[in-house]
């Protein structure tokens, strides 16, 4: 009989191993540089890659395989990481059937959007592809580890939801044993309805859109990184959340995603102080700045997010800027409205480089004041039954955001298309793979 007594196989760290010393490594070969009387092997390990001297055609290799390699490490600047292996001993563990149908060897593969996503089992394999979601998981530990210091619970909600969480009919309707069901829009009634369990929570999952669009900012699953928080003053205290949890961020890229930010050659932006300015005066500094009409007096269009970025940063020398107060008719009926304009809510985007990548403010927290908001919206109350159960037997002031984590990668790596920061994106055309 066997037990399990949790003793793991450590991972390979080559800074932790002396000049001249034996060890034994796994990993997938990468790349193979044949000089004649010596071959380079390139191994992709977790940590980065390990270059492996063979000699000659002692051993029978080939890009793709999984092996294990025996041998000595030799300190040699040239080197990735200033050392390489001397192969004594190599055991091939899973042969490739063919070659790689692309370079994932070169830095720039040099790919259509299209191909690198259909072949992205394998272009993942890059190591320029690889580091974008390294450095995307860098952003969620970074969105954790922040929220947890503030005392925030993390949870888990439905993605299979009776109801509408977002108003509008972009929702992906499914059959669930006889009865309508939807994917959700968003957690928004599970965690307003854990404000008065926890008071701070905070959830980081998919979120499903049914737009009929192919714009380079949308897709219809994406990632999105949530909090909720009671007892606010004004949804300023949500901005300023946001701004310590930006920070946070930044702070865990710089110390522990350096080499991949240097392999993508990214700078990370300033976030000591965000500007924030309101909705109308945006727009009116943008039109006298840059002469250009305000044709649609509710929304931001695209190229005046774009602008009023630029303004911000030629300004203020801020790379995220947070535009508050957005009209109430575009806003969900759950947004608080301004007391002292009831046109205009407690609500606010972020706007980072050009692009929203997030929407928050103060929800209404009253039971009458909310069934009131959903009537002038045209929605029956009695459809919000469950909903309303957090208004109707009692909460308290809060407010929340959604932090789209794929348009937050993006923006920060410098890509225009909001695909390039998703493992596997979902939109109209792609369901595979």
């Amino acid at each position: 009989m066997k037990t399990m007594t949790g003793m793991t196989k450590r991972l390979f760290d080559p800074a932790a191993v002396q000049a001249d010393e034996g060890v034994q490594v796994h990993g997938m070969v990468h790349t193979l540089r044949d000089l004649g009387d010596v071959r380079f092997m390139l191994l992709r390990m977790p940590g980065g890659v390990l270059q492996c001297v063979l000699s000659g055609d002692e051993f029978d290799v080939r890009e793709g395989d999984a092996v294990r390699a025996q041998g000595k490490m030799v300190r040699d600047a040239r080197a990735p990481g200033g050392t390489e292996l001397h192969v004594s001993a190599l055991e091939v563990l899973s042969r490739a059937a063919e070659p790689m149908p692309v370079p994932i060897g070169k830095n720039k593969m040099n790919l259509t959007l299209d191909t690198d996503l259909a072949l992205r089992f394998v272009t993942l394999r890059n190591l320029r592809r690889r580091a974008v979601f390294k450095v995307q998981e860098g952003i969620v530990r970074g969105f954790r580890q922040a929220l947890e210091r503030e005392g925030f619970t993390e949870i888990h909600t439905p993605k299979i939801v009776a109801q509408n969480a977002e108003g509008g009919a972009n929702l992906f309707r499914m059959e669930y044993f006889g009865r309508r069901a939807y994917l959700a829009q968003s957690p928004q009634f599970y965690k307003q309805a854990l404000v008065p369990v926890y008071e701070r929570v905070f959830e980081i999952g998919p979120v499903f859109r049914a737009e009929k669009h192919n714009t380079q900012r949308h897709l219809n699953e994406y990632t999105s990184m949530d909090f909720e928080m009671g007892f606010i003053d004004g949804f300023e205290d949500v901005m300023q959340m946001e701004t310590k949890v930006l920070q946070t961020i930044m702070r865990v890229l710089e110390a522990d995603y350096a080499p991949q930010l240097r392999v993508l050659g990214v700078t990370l932006p300033r976030v000591d102080a965000i500007p924030a300015v309101r909705f109308d005066e945006a727009k009116r500094l943008v039109s006298e700045r840059y002469q250009r009409p305000i044709r649609d007096p509710f929304d931001l269009e695209p190229e005046e997010e774009q602008l009023i970025s630029r303004l911000f940063e030629e300004e203020y020398g801020s790379e995220f800027v947070f535009v508050t107060h957005y009209p109430s008719k575009k806003r969900p009926f759950y947004a608080a409205d301004d007391p002292q304009d009831p046109r205009y809510t407690l609500s606010f985007d972020l706007l980072f480089r050009g692009l929203e990548v997030t929407t928050g403010g103060q929800r209404i927290h009253d039971y009458q004041t909310q069934v009131e908001k959903m009537r002038k919206k045209g929605l029956d109350p009695a459809d919000f039954e469950g909903y309303l159960m957090i208004h109707k037997y009692g909460t308290c002031p809060h407010g929340g955001l959604g932090l789209g984590l794929e348009r937050l990668t993006a923006r920060l790596l410098g890509e225009n298309n909001v695909r390039e920061a998703c493992m596997f994106p979902r939109d109209q055309q792609r369901m595979e793979p």
